[in-house]
C-alpha cells in the first residue's frame, strides 16, 4: 500500500472517530450509531463528503440543524483542515439547511421567519441536561452494583471517580461521557469536589438518592423510547428497494403510511 493510501486511510479513521462524537441531541446517542450517516468519505484530494439522512421527511428542522452543526464543528477540528461538503437528504427543508450550513449561518439566519421564536440556545441546554442526567444515572447504578454505599458514591470526587472500576456495558460506556458532561456543565470544578451533583449544582443527600434515581429513570425511559421509535421509523422508511439502471435505490414510501409526527417533531420535554 502506498504512503498516499496509508494517509487517506488514517484520515478516514479520524473522520469516523470525529463523527462518533456528534450526538442526536434528543437521544444522546451518536449519529453514527443511529445510522443517520450514510456516507463519510475522504476523497482523493483530501476533502470530505458527508451524506446524512433522518428517520422521516418531517423531522424537526431544529434537530436537523443541531446535528449538522455538530458535524460542522467536528469537521472543522480535523487535523488536516479539509474542505468539506455536508448534505442532508430526503427532508422537507434539506435545501435550506444544506445551503445555510455550508455558508456558516445560524438557525435563525437559515430559516428567518420560519424559525419564529425558536430558542436554539435553550434547546441545546434542554438536551444537554437530559444527556447529563442519563449518563449520571448509569454511573450511579453502576457504582451501586459494585457494592458501594450511597454515601460512598455521593462522596466520591473526580480523582476517585477516574480510578473506579465498573462492570457492565452501559456503565463502562457512560463513564467518560458523564465526566465530559460534568466538566462541560461545570468547567471550573476542582478534582477534590464531589462528582455527583444535580444539574443545578446542588449536592445529593444520600437519604434522597432513591427518589433522585426515580427521576433519572423517567428521563432515561423517555429517551430510550424515542430512540427505539427513531430507529424503527428509519428502518421502515428505507426497507424497500427499487432497482434503477441495474443499481439498488432506496425508496421513500413512508409518506403514505406514517402520520407527520416522529421522534423529532414533538416538543422537547425537560
Amino acid at each position: 500500500m502506498s504512503a498516499q493510501a496509508d494517509l487517506r486511510g488514517d484520515r478516514q479513521s479520524e473522520l469516523w472517530r470525529s463523527l462518533e462524537g456528534v450526538n442526536d441531541p434528543e437521544l444522546d446517542e451518536p449519529v453514527t450509531e443511529m445510522g443517520f450517516v450514510e456516507r463519510a468519505e475522504v476523497l482523493a484530494d483530501g476533502s470530505v463528503a458527508i451524506d446524512f439522512r433522518l428517520p422521516t421527511y418531517w423531522c424537526s428542522p431544529n434537530f436537523a440543524f443541531l446535528m449538522l452543526d455538530g458535524m460542522r464543528q467536528a469537521l472543522d477540528a480535523l487535523s488536516w483542515s479539509p474542505a468539506y461538503r455536508i448534505r442532508l437528504h430526503d427532508h422537507m427543508f434539506a435545501e435550506e439547511v444544506n445551503r445555510g450550513v455550508e455558508a456558516g449561518k445560524t438557525f435563525g439566519q437559515i430559516f428567518g421567519e420560519l424559525a419564529g421564536d425558536e430558542d436554539i440556545a435553550g434547546l441545546r441546554e434542554t438536551f444537554a441536561r437530559k444527556a447529563y442526567l442519563r449518563r449520571q444515572e448509569a454511573m450511579l447504578l453502576g457504582l451501586r452494583k459494585q457494592g458501594l454505599t450511597d454515601r460512598e458514591i455521593l462522596g466520591m470526587d473526580l480523582l476517585a471517580y477516574d480510578t473506579a472500576r465498573l462492570e457492565g456495558e452501559e456503565a463502562i460506556k457512560q463513564k467518560p461521557r458523564y465526566r465530559e458532561a460534568l466538566l462541560l456543565r461545570w468547567p471550573g470544578r476542582r478534582p477534590t469536589e464531589p462528582v455527583f451533583i444535580t444539574w443545578e449544582g446542588s449536592p445529593i443527600p444520600p437519604e434522597a438518592l432513591g427518589a433522585y434515581l426515580a427521576e433519572l429513570r423517567s428521563v432515561r425511559i423517555n429517551m430510550e423510547f424515542n430512540g427505539a421509535l427513531c430507529r424503527g421509523l428509519k428502518t421502515t422508511r428505507y426497507k424497500e428497494l427499487e432497482v434503477v439502471d441495474g443499481e439498488p435505490t432506496l425508496v421513500d414510501f413512508i409518506l403514505d403510511r406514517v402520520a407527520p409526527r416522529d421522534c423529532a417533531s414533538r416538543p422537547a420535554h425537560s
